[in-house]
């Protein structure tokens, strides 16, 4: 019986990219190679796509852009091909693929670009669809969805680029209205890079200029004091979440150090809360991931307010799959091992989107 064929992704022109090397390696390392051929794909920082033949451990050490066997790649938006077309010199190859895991982290990769490309191609891939990725990358757009359908979110105001006339303005609303200290996020950048928290005014005005280097629209959010959970969450028609875990981090906030540089972030799976409070959780994240219209897989990420309140903090639609990754570690004590989730992934690619 033939294996299926599977493109992935990784790397990316996003701010997120070192991390995609990471995830991609741990992906490709824990695919059942008995089921599935595996197609590398990487994708430069400048945006250059290459058919990777190389060593699984190039890609996370970033050596396989200097291999001199990678070939220039692209998908073909065709559907009569539904494959990538590989360019050596003169002569065009197109390797036909089944379905298409993309390890993309952040913009070009989670927000609906790559996803929108393999909808034209008509190539199954993992994860969730144009319009949930796009949503759910954008906060401003998350807290619109998902508060429309009653579920709680910590109040927030949202400032284009091109309102920056009218900063002191803003800055008078969002302090009247939230109070300090103030988050200031970039709307569509991940891994809370770029993300700040201001105590007084010149830290607010600041923190929001550095977060327009990330975005051209600005997201900024009154601090929850409490704890920070996790789920993940599984499925297409019917899904499911695990419990919750919980994130003891080592700086103020749970920065983009915290979370990939520092190393000293604890997670503790599952949460210590009681049983009512991640019943609550689960059935919170199962109603914004439909919601929203996320399928495949999602990592939905709460707050636990001092008071005992539940509000959501935002959904990841390609979570990190590193070796401190909530994600997989949250599935695995829910009994699906690395392997077996991946498996589940692929196979929900293909019941959205039939061979």
């Amino acid at each position: 019986m033939a294996k299926t064929k599977v493109a992935v992704i990784f790397g990316g022109r996003s701010n997120e990219h070192d991390i995609s090397l990471i995830s991609a390696s741990n992906v490709i390392r824990n695919i059942d190679r008995t089921k599935y051929e595996v197609i590398p794909i990487g994708i430069t920082k400048k945006g250059r796509w290459y058919f990777y033949p190389g060593d699984v451990d190039g890609i996370q050490s970033g050596e396989w852009e200097t291999n001199t066997d990678n070939v220039p790649a692209a998908i073909l938006p065709d559907p009569l091909y539904r494959g990538i077309a590989t360019v050596n010199g003169d002569e065009i190859n197109i390797i036909k693929v089944d379905v298409v895991f993309p390890v993309l982290h952040g913009k070009y990769g989670e927000d609906g670009t790559i996803q929108g490309l393999l909808d034209m191609a008509g190539i199954p891939y993992v994860g969730c669809g144009c319009f949930a990725s796009a949503a759910c990358m954008d906060k401003n757009f998350t807290h619109k969805v998902l508060e429309y359908h009653g579920i709680r979110m910590a109040k927030s105001h949202a400032i284009r680029a091109s309102e920056l006339d009218h900063l002191d303005e803003f800055c008078e609303l969002a302090e009247k209205d939230l109070g300090y200290p103030i988050f200031v996020k970039p709307c569509s950048s991940g891994s809370s890079v770029g993300v700040n928290k201001a105590n007084n005014t010149e830290e607010l005005k600041n923190a929001i200029k550095l977060a327009f280097t990330h975005d051209r629209k600005v997201i900024v959010e009154e601090c929850i004091k409490g704890r920070e959970l996790e789920v993940a969450v599984l499925g297409g028609a019917k899904p499911f979440a695990s419990e919750p875990g919980e994130i003891i981090s080592c700086n103020d906030f749970y920065d983009y150090d915290a979370k990939y540089v520092l190393g000293a972030t604890s997670l503790k799976i599952p949460a210590d809360i009681p049983p009512e409070v991640s019943s609550k959780i689960r059935e919170t994240a199962i109603l914004a991931f439909r919601a929203i219209g996320c399928f495949g897989l999602s990592r939905v990420d709460f707050f636990l307010s001092d008071k005992g309140e539940v509000i959501l903090n935002e959904i990841n639609t390609m979570p990190g799959f590193t070796n401190i990754s909530m994600y997989p570690m949250l599935m695995d004590n829910f009994g699906i091992p690395y392997s077996e989730l991946l498996d589940k992934l692929i196979t929900l690619a293909f019941e959205r989107t039939p061979k």
